[in-house]
């Protein structure tokens, strides 16, 4: 008994340091569903003016709802893993049914010029036809080295293609 309850607390507490460590295994997320086709809910309406030109903001605020298979693989800079966000995803949508449906956006993505940069850096890429690993890459490599942290993204899965509309 005594070996098994310690086999599961080194297990626990490795998977726990498993993301600031290139030598383990990185964290696996169940992938999330796409928002359903069709009219996506309204943004809220926030007491301060966005970060970025509306227009952009709600092509994001698209991207998010739409592609989840892309963003919650992305880290995000803007140190709002503070506040429990572990990738861009978070940024954008704070809540969505098993079949995708948005319930609930998350504000904090109007209101902060990284997350934004971040999700159109990774539309833009996505819709150029990269895959999610590259994505990644060249999102780790142009925001990494000027912030000193980011959300604790999972890796995407193995050979994770580009997927289309």
């Amino acid at each position: 008994m005594l070996v098994s309850t310690l086999l599961v607390s080194i297990s626990v507490d490795a998977g726990q340091h498993a993301h600031g460590s290139a030598a383990s295994e990185p964290a696996r997320v169940a992938p999330m569903k796409a928002a359903p086709s069709g009219a996506l809910p309204a943004l809220p309406k926030v007491p301060f003016e966005p970060s970025r030109p509306m227009a952009v903001v709600q092509q994001v605020y698209e991207f998010a709802a739409r592609h989840p298979e892309v963003l919650q693989y992305v880290p995000c800079y803007c140190g709002c893993e503070r506040v429990g966000h572990n990738g861009n995803h978070d940024c954008f949508v704070k809540s969505r049914a098993a079949n995708g449906r948005i319930n609930e956006w998350d504000t904090h993505g109007i209101g902060c010029a990284i997350c934004l940069d971040v999700g159109r850096d990774a539309m833009t890429m996505f819709n150029a036809g990269a895959s999610v690993t590259e994505i990644r890459v060249a999102i780790e490599k142009k925001y990494a080295p000027h912030f000193p942290s980011s959300t604790p993204t999972p890796q995407p899965p193995r050979g994770a293609a580009r997927t289309s509309e």
